[in-house]
């Protein structure tokens, strides 16, 4: 546990807590990073860990990206995340949900959650039987297509630095996972004309996109290697690492994936392979906007995403940073965060 304890310290976490319920076999961590800017709101993802410890370093490094996130975004939100472990296929039951929510209600609203990776909005009904501080719900719908809006959005962004045009048509986006986020995403672009490699672990989503978008579908192991104009990430972290840096064969990475790049290396040696990289917490921020409008009382399309549309303005300010100082996008994402993270705006 002193190891977690100097984790906090040296990232700047107020708390981390451990949950747990024997009689349902809730078993989870909720991580609280920063609430200077207000509560700290984060989805709660379920996954099945190989270990406690591995649920632990992710609900941090999320937590910590996500206060990055609403920072950026110029959000009066701090940033938290939660996990349970289990498997999302077999391992769900209201009776779990209820207690992971009787655990978020006893931190008084300074952690708010919503849907993240394996949580769909009916578990987050189940967890509002218990708890005052859910966001979102069958009622609401996902924010997943608006975070698939404001990575397009991103993407066209970055294809008019690098490319000199922001239109898409003839591009080809190979994009790795398929899900909510990755679906709608394929949709946007498949609208404009881009050609499409996708690949998933699921069969039935690969067959949706051969017959919606004739996408040319490829193995997992493969994508990493498709020649393309653009690599978007839209599944799980940490793809750009040591074993796939030297297969990609893009101009631009932009994806919906949380902590895309493995380690800040990576991000250097992508810019020495001359790959432009969109950093992730600013390109994906779509969704936590519009989670954040809803619960305003905001519900209108058109203007939730007027204020994702921001996202593209971000990136191109972050861009030119990075080409006129000589900085990596990330480490600049960083500072503009960072910029805004001690503001307390309340």
């Amino acid at each position: 546990m002193s190891d977690y304890l100097t984790k906090l310290e040296e990232k700047g976490f107020e708390e981390l807590i451990l949950v747990q319920d024997s009689s349902t076999g809730l078993k989870g961590a909720i991580a609280i990073h920063n609430t200077v800017r207000g509560p700290a709101l984060g989805g709660t993802r379920m996954w099945a860990y190989p270990s406690e410890e591995a649920a632990i370093d992710d609900v941090m490094h999320l937590a910590r990206g996500m206060s990055y996130k609403a920072a950026a975004a110029e959000l009066p939100l701090g940033g938290g995340k939660g996990v349970i472990i289990g498997d999302p296929e077999h391992d769900k039951c209201e009776e779990l949900f209820r207690a992971y929510g009787r655990c978020v209600e006893k931190l008084n609203g300074r952690f708010v959650t919503a849907v993240d990776m394996g949580i769909g909005e009916e578990d987050l009904d189940c967890m509002r039987k218990e708890c005052k501080h859910i966001i979102g719900g069958s009622a609401i719908g996902s924010p997943s297509p608006y975070t698939a809006y404001g990575v397009w959005k991103g993407i066209k962004a970055y294809a008019g630095e690098v490319f000199g045009s922001t239109s898409l048509k003839d591009k080809v986006v190979a994009i790795q996972g398929i899900g909510s986020v990755g679906s709608a995403l394929c949709q946007h672009l498949a609208d404009e004309g881009a050609h499409l490699i996708v690949t998933d672990i699921d069969e039935q989503r690969l067959k949706k996109a051969s017959d919606l978008w004739n996408a040319t579908i490829v193995k997992p192991e493969e994508i990493y290697s498709q020649q393309c104009d653009i690599f978007s990430p839209c599944a799980a972290g940490g793809v750009v690492n040591e074993q796939t840096i030297s297969q990609f064969k893009c101009s631009i990475i932009a994806g919906a994936a949380n902590n895309i790049i493995k380690d800040m290396q990576y991000g250097a040696a992508l810019k020495e392979r001359g790959i432009y990289y969109a950093p992730d917490y600013i390109i994906n921020a779509g969704g936590l906007i519009f989670v954040w409008m809803t619960s305003q009382g905001i519900t209108d399309t058109n203007q939730i995403k007027t204020v994702i549309d921001n996202v593209a303005d971000r990136l191109i300010e972050i861009f030119r940073r990075s080409r006129d100082q000589n900085k990596l996008p990330q480490e600049l994402a960083d500072i503009f965060a960072e910029e805004r993270l001690q503001r307390n705006i309340n």
